[in-house]
């Protein structure tokens, strides 16, 4: 019983692919028409990941600075200092003595005679955290951080955090919009095609029910049709998104080296290459289906 339906399905592959050898032109064009479809939102999508992945070497963890009152003791500050290392959301705490603010500044002002000269240490102790990026996780541990009575004053940059946020949100909402109209138009192109060739075997349609074909033998090579199509579309997108991302890599290489920056770009991953595949072969087979549903039955044998 498994070996017939197996031999079933290997027949149906085999003219399948027949069908598409025999019309090279046309279905060539189908395939490139969906590859470029693809590779739109699988590029962008793609550049979106490389950015969050570069937004890491060029700007790190997002940093909170915590001040601590003037009168603040070395007991606030072991207190200060266990929260902060208990909490999940927080890399690494650097601590940052009065003293040591005061001989930076020192330094780096070159204010040397007035600094000497004050009667006491202005600056706070403080500390410096690294926190896990994402502006919600930031946002909620400075609110919490600024509750703590031993602190005087919570200072973190947010702005570079809140534009690289939402500009990835906006990427997504571009990657997500695209795929969405360019997967109806793929499904409208799919139906259109099943369409063409249902009229174009209609006799052969009619015989094969005469003689007590089924529906589903019927439909399975316009089925197989769509989703080796949808197939071949997106390997079609893969190839196009791989080249223009390397391309583009090699672009950047002197870029990376005037700003010191680890610039490759990364093609897409092998999970995302699979999801890829596995989307535009079934978007082929649904255009196929709904087509093949949609005219089939008008056909009767007379």
């Amino acid at each position: 019983m498994i070996q017939a339906w197996l031999a079933q399905h290997w027949f149906v592959f085999i003219l399948t692919l027949k069908r598409l050898i025999s019309a090279p032109i046309t279905s060539l064009l189908s395939i490139i028409v969906i590859g470029i479809a693809f590779s739109l939102p699988t590029g962008i999508y793609t550049l979106m990941e490389n950015l969050r992945a570069l937004s890491g070497q060029t700007a790190g963890s997002p940093q909170i600075s915590l001040f601590f009152k003037l009168d603040a003791d070395q007991k606030d500050i072991d207190k200060i200092r266990q929260r902060l290392e208990e909490n999940p959301q927080i890399q690494h705490v650097q601590f940052v003595s009065r003293h040591t603010a005061l001989q930076q500044l020192q330094q780096n002002s070159g204010l040397n005679d007035p600094i000497i000269n004050l009667d006491r240490n202005p600056l706070p102790d403080a500390f410096i955290v690294h926190v896990q990026s994402g502006v919600e996780t930031v946002k909620q541990l400075h609110e919490t951080i600024q509750e703590w009575p031993e602190i005087e004053h919570v200072q973190y940059d947010s702005a570079w955090i809140e534009r690289l946020d939402a500009l990835l949100k906006f990427g997504r909402f571009t990657v997500l919009l695209l795929a969405t109209l360019l997967s109806i138009a793929i499904i409208a192109v799919m139906f259109n095609t099943i369409r063409l060739q249902i009229l174009t075997k209609q006799d052969e349609i009619e015989i094969s029910k005469l003689i007590g074909a089924t529906d589903s033998f019927i439909r399975r090579p316009f089925l197989y049709f769509g989703a080796m199509q949808g197939l071949l579309g997106g390997l079609t997108a893969w190839l196009i998104v791989t080249l223009v991302i390397q391309r583009m890599a090699e672009e950047l290489t002197e870029l990376a080296r005037l700003y010191s920056l680890n610039l490759n770009l990364q093609p897409l991953s092998t999970e995302d290459s699979i999801s890829l595949l596995l989307f535009s072969t079934w978007l082929g087979w649904l255009g196929a289906r709904i087509s093949v549903a949609s005219h089939l039955w008008q056909i009767e044998p007379k």
